[in-house]
């Protein structure tokens, strides 16, 4: 059998592989994290990119197969590692810094957008840099207030926020 044949045959299964990883990785997750060096996507990427390499090689060069396998392999090395760096390690950092607990949201300032009453509910939305939240609120000192204004997260209790009008100081200078 020609090495170019490997290559592709190599080459289509890699693809085929990678395609329902993408489909079925999340299944298959929890079989990798006990070694967290390995990665099933930079692992399917490089043996593409490898055998994509060597097949390209062997067809279109009269170079010798162990040149244009080293070759191959050296360019899906340098290619996984940019990929890892620049997409894959950004991506999963990403994730993790859009969530928030309800603890954080103490102290914040919210917009008040669906009137609180003053033995009811109402609705605040807190601008964030990943978003906007919106969350139930009551009035913490037990007063109305009305559509727009400003109010102060108290406290947090089963979801809902405890909030006060939040009145600012005037300073001079």
């Amino acid at each position: 059998m020609p090495l170019e044949t490997i290559y592709f045959y190599g080459l289509v299964i890699s693809g085929a592989v990678t395609i329902i990883y993408l489909f079925f990785g999340d299944a298959l997750e929890g079989l990798t994290e006990g070694i967290p060096f390995v990665n099933p996507t930079l692992i399917f990427s490089f043996i593409a990119i490898f055998t994509a390499g060597g097949y390209l090689g062997e067809v279109f060069t009269k170079l010798h197969s162990v040149l244009i396998a080293a070759a191959s392999a050296i360019i899906a090395l340098i290619l996984v590692t940019l990929l890892n760096v620049f997409v894959l390690i950004p991506l999963s950092n990403a994730e993790e810094s859009l969530v928030y607990k309800e603890s954080d949201l103490r102290g914040r300032i919210g917009t008040v957008i669906t009137g609180i009453p003053v033995d009811g509910y109402g609705e605040v939305m807190i601008e964030n840099i990943s978003g906007r939240i919106s969350k139930p609120a009551v009035s913490f000192t037990k007063t109305e207030i009305p559509y727009g204004k400003k109010v102060l997260i108290i406290d947090i209790e089963n979801g809902v926020l405890q909030v006060k009008l939040y009145e600012e100081l005037e300073t001079y200078i």
